[in-house]
């Protein structure tokens, strides 16, 4: 007889924790109904730190829960991301590829899974797995940095181009709208060409070895503006600075203050708050049962010069 308090105590205590869990159950599905993952190819840039933050925030300000993950330029870890995403039951993901063509199959998986995939910055090439891809216009912008760069340099010279990531779609549009300009001037001439992964580092290590050989180079074009911050300085311990022009392309906040300062000719402002705030505003709506996007929406950029520099800062216009 002494057990039968007992057995109604636990059975009490049971019953209370199902309820409990039930009660829970519709909060907690809620909760993670409201998850939005960030993806982005590196973080080793302030460039994607602004692109990746503000994506993060936008979301937050919309009622998301929010996570950045950092690929750091690395296909395989982008793949693990985007496991633990499908996993972990995120409702979208805003999404900057490390490889244009590698990437597809993540952003497959997770459209497999229900999860709707929102690509900003960098693109992907496919047109059925993305719900929508948000893009600077790298070609135009590139057309406007190469008649800048004649002007600058004049119809004769010689120059070295850095370029990015070659898995980039951006690096080969901006390379192309470079060239469709200047190479209808036959005097000038490109003496180099090569890869610095669009890094500062990189950048600095490839330009110091490339003046070896060519030492009487009078511009260098860069693909973004961590490498014309790297070649600045190879320029600079090789005593070149101020005498080799550079032309970078972002509109990161050091590279606005050296086209200020003359030390960098030209950059190419894009804008990575509105990509950002852009493909979060088309996850929510997308989440709130909205399905029409156009598959590829083009974001302008603005030739920023020592001319008009003062109208630009904090990764856009003041």
């Amino acid at each position: 007889m002494a057990l039968l308090p007992l057995l109604r105590a636990s059975l009490l205590s049971l019953l209370t924790a199902v309820c409990l869990l039930a009660a829970a159950g519709p909060a907690a599905a809620a909760e993670s109904g409201r998850r939005v993952a960030v993806v982005v190819s590196t973080l080793n840039n302030p460039w994607f730190v602004v692109l990746a933050e503000t994506a993060r925030d936008r979301a937050k300000e919309l009622g998301y829960e929010a996570t950045i993950f950092d690929s750091q330029n690395d296909p395989a870890k982008e793949s693990q991301h985007f496991d633990n995403l499908i996993s972990s039951g995120y409702r979208a993901v805003l999404f900057n590829c490390t490889d244009a063509k590698g990437s597809i199959a993540n952003v497959r998986r997770a459209k497999a899974a229900g999860i709707p995939v929102f690509c900003m910055d960098r693109e992907i090439e496919a047109n059925d797995a993305a719900v929508s891809q948000i893009l600077s216009d790298n070609y135009s912008g590139c057309v406007a940095l190469g008649q800048y760069f004649v002007e600058q340099v004049g119809e004769t010279g010689k120059y070295i181009e850095l370029l990015g990531l070659v898995a980039d779609t951006n690096t080969w549009n901006r390379s192309k709208g470079f060239h469709s300009v200047v190479d209808r001037f036959p005097g000038l001439k490109m003496v180099a060409q090569q890869s610095a992964d669009f890094d500062r580092s990189k950048a600095l290590e490839v330009l110091e070895a490339l003046l070896q050989r060519n030492p009487d180079i009078d511009a260098v074009f860069c693909g973004n503006d961590a490498m014309a911050m790297g070649a600045y300085q190879a320029l600079l311990a090789a005593g070149k600075a101020g005498k080799v022009k550079v032309f970078g392309f972002d509109g990161a906040d050091d590279v606005v203050k050296a086209v200020a300062e003359g030390k960098i000719t030209a950059t190419v402002m894009q804008f990575p708050k509105t990509m950002a705030r852009t493909a979060a505003e088309n996850a929510d709506r997308y989440i709130k049962g909205e399905r029409k996007f156009p598959q590829r929406t083009p974001v302008a950029v603005e030739l920023v010069t020592k001319a008009n520099v003062k109208k630009f800062g904090d990764y856009g216009r003041k």
